[in-house]
């Protein structure tokens, strides 16, 4: 069943992607369960039905890296997933910490899988970048430069500019006058520091500390009793994200607790504007406004796009926003907004992507959703993973063959027949398998070909001899893996 199929059912239905109808409504496990890969149990996605999907919108595969999904026996599920246009795992990776920011960036000219990996303790998070070939071999980790190789990245940031460098982002303690915002005179707050660092030498091309620009009375965050102390800092600004600006020359960095995105000079990192917060240097204009926000990029078009929480207190309704900034004029506006499907608010995380073909694709952050829109705003679809979050939620187009080999299995559900379950985890071009057997390698037959229909494919045949080779196959039916049968 492809996402064709299901945009082409009734209007708002449900559906779950293990393959039952609406009419049948029949309880499904919240999670996958694989014959061939036991160890692997990610949860599954539901998605509701709003209209039809646009045709090149198919070829591209939906990334996420859930976390905190609790199935009903009280597991816990953190992991990372791609899925194809079936909704059907491609790639799962669990059981190694958490992750966050999943997604295909590009390096040297190479697409590269990429993600933040480590303990998550915000503000002061313990991890690094993790960048994989298309093979998934490692071929490198990315943290802080310069002074502050000894402190790791945090979780917020990772992406990697056209210079071969990646954005990252980190917090230190510092001693700070907090007394403008009821705290102590010699207190302490998180610094939050913007890196561009190379990644080849792990050298920092440029850095700018918050407090050197940001006074802490322009937060938006009240200071809690036991905060504003060495062991307990004020985390005053929360940076959350960092992008190239369209002129090549400037990064924007995004400031949940100031309700403010800047923009730094790339070289000086001299601020050269506010948005937004209390010290906008811009006239926001009717329903501009936003609130703890993340995600700000600058389009092609000259727009800015955030997803605007809005939320944790909430003042508003959470939403993905395109902002007209004229910086002639010193306005900006509302050009789009992409509303929650529902009434849900979203206290942390998220994300906004435009895709090729114009629409947006919005991860709704601590709430388990991803949707997709048209450029003006309308709903195309709505999916969960009904529990837990995910930080940003992405559609890539992924082409990926593993290092390690397929994984295959038997048994024997009747007399005379053996049943193999065939998977090959990250494996993006199999389009089936081939199934061989005989009493020895030179003896080997074909026994049967069948479709792949989904991450684990199962095939009833009777084999030819107590050898049996499984075969993963393209479209073209040529071979791209092998393995044998246990």
């Amino acid at each position: 069943m492809s996402y064709r199929t299901l945009f082409a059912t009734a209007a708002a239905a449900t559906l779950f992607l293990s393959g039952c109808t609406a009419e049948e409504e029949v309880p499904q496990p919240e999670r996958w369960d694989f014959h061939t890969r036991p160890d692997l149990n990610p949860p599954k996605i539901d998605i509701a039905v709003s209209s039809q999907q646009p045709e090149e919108d198919n070829d591209l595969e939906t990334f996420l890296a859930p976390k905190g999904h609790t199935a009903d026996d009280g597991e816990s599920w953190v992991g990372g997933l791609i899925l194809d246009s079936d909704g059907e795992p491609v790639w799962i990776r669990q059981g190694s910490g958490q992750m966050w920011d999943l997604r295909v960036q590009e390096y040297r000219n190479e697409p590269v899988l990429t993600w933040w990996e480590g303990m998550a303790e915000t503000p002061e998070t313990a991890g690094e970048v993790v960048m994989l070939d298309d093979s998934y071999n490692e071929i490198a980790r990315v943290g802080m430069g310069g002074d502050l190789a000894h402190k790791t990245a945090d979780l917020h940031e990772t992406t990697i500019t056209d210079d071969g460098t990646m954005l990252l982002l980190s917090y230190i303690k510092t001693q700070s006058d907090l007394s403008s915002v009821g705290g102590a005179k010699d207190g302490w707050a998180w610094e939050g520091v913007v890196q561009e660092v190379d990644i080849a030498s792990g050298d920092p091309v440029v850095e700018w500390r918050s407090l050197d620009d940001v006074p802490v009375d322009q937060t938006q965050s009240k200071l809690k009793d036991d905060e504003g102390t060495e062991e307990e800092p004020f985390d005053y600004i929360h940076l959350n994200s960092v992008s190239v600006d369209d002129d090549g020359d400037s990064l924007l960095v995004s400031a949940r607790n100031t309700h403010a995105i800047y923009q730094l000079d790339r070289k000086s990192a001299d601020v050269n504007w506010v948005l937004g917060g209390s010290a906008s240097d811009f006239e926001m204009g009717e329903g501009a406004a936003f609130a703890w926000q993340h995600d700000a990029v600058r389009r092609d078009d000259g727009m800015i796009t955030l997803f605007d929480n809005h939320a944790a207190p909430r003042l508003g309704d959470t939403r993905g926003l395109r902002l007209d900034v004229d910086e002639e004029a010193h306005k900006a506006s509302v050009d789009t907004e992409y509303p929650a499907p529902d009434d849900r608010s979203s206290g942390s995380q998220g994300n906004l992507q435009e895709l090729d073909n114009g629409n947006v694709f919005i991860g709704w952050g601590s709430e388990p959703y991803f949707s997709e829109f048209t450029n003006d705003g309308k709903l195309l679809y709505d999916a969960t993973f009904t529990g837990g979050s995910n930080y940003r939620a992405y559609r890539f187009d992924w082409q990926a063959t593993p290092s390690a080999p397929p994984t295959a299995t038997k048994s024997e559900p009747g007399e005379g027949i053996t049943r193999v379950h065939m998977s090959w985890n990250g494996a993006s071009d199999v389009a089936g398998w081939r199934i061989l057997s005989g009493d020895s390698e030179e003896q080997l037959e074909e026994t049967a070909v069948v479709d792949r229909t989904g991450f684990e494919t199962a095939a009833d045949i009777t084999p030819a001899g107590s050898r049996i080779v499984v075969e993963a196959v393209n479209e073209d039916k040529e071979r791209i893996g092998s393995t044998t049968v246990n």
